[in-house]
């Protein structure tokens, strides 16, 4: 009998943790009609930077040459659209992803220039501004701070040489960074 009364004591002790209320951070009562009862309270979070680049083409083509292009010694294209979205201050870079064009021969008996150089290819943010020859160095396209969309256009200028660029595919990987420092 004395086990058994332990028993139900124990018993009892352990329903009355279960069902015990429970003690809450804050707490508000109210009664009668109408009843309102409020509590303060926040919420917090962290903003990292958020930076965001679209490109409205993933490659570019680059008019064809014609005779008057190499006479010239270059052509002109439009390349992609950039724009930018940034909750802080930003920077976009341009370079080269490699010192040289990768060249496919398409004509027998005059091979494609296998060392057509990267600064053949130049580049501008202005379709008649200045044009920079791309190297394989991060170069500074445009900055700005923090924006919905800033869009900026990139304009190549081709240079061409009558004894050098021989009949052949050629192509040039960019590559663009967006930071925010």
């Amino acid at each position: 009998m004395k086990l058994l009364r332990l028993s139900a004591i124990g018993f009892a002790l352990l329903l009355g943790l279960f069902t015990a209320p429970s003690r809450a951070g804050a707490q508000c009562t109210a009664s009668g009609a109408p009843a309102s009862c409020g509590l303060p309270g926040s919420v917090s979070m962290t903003a990292a930077r958020v930076v965001r680049l679209q490109v409205s083409a993933g490659s570019t083509a680059l008019t064809a040459p014609t005779p008057t292009d190499f006479d010239a010694g270059l052509n002109a294209t439009t390349g992609p659209t950039l724009t930018v979205s940034a909750n802080a201050a930003w920077a976009l870079y341009l370079r080269a992803f490699t010192a040289l064009w990768t060249a496919t021969n398409t004509s027998p008996g005059a091979p494609a220039r296998t060392n057509k150089p990267a600064a053949d290819l130049k580049w501008s943010t202005a379709s008649n501004g200045a044009f920079s020859a791309l190297t394989t160095a991060d170069v500074n396209l445009v900055t700005g701070s923090a924006t919905a969309s800033s869009a900026t256009t990139l304009y190549f200028q081709t240079l061409y040489n009558w004894t050098l660029d021989t009949p052949g595919n050629y192509s040039l990987s960019i590559v663009l960074t967006l930071t925010s420092p």
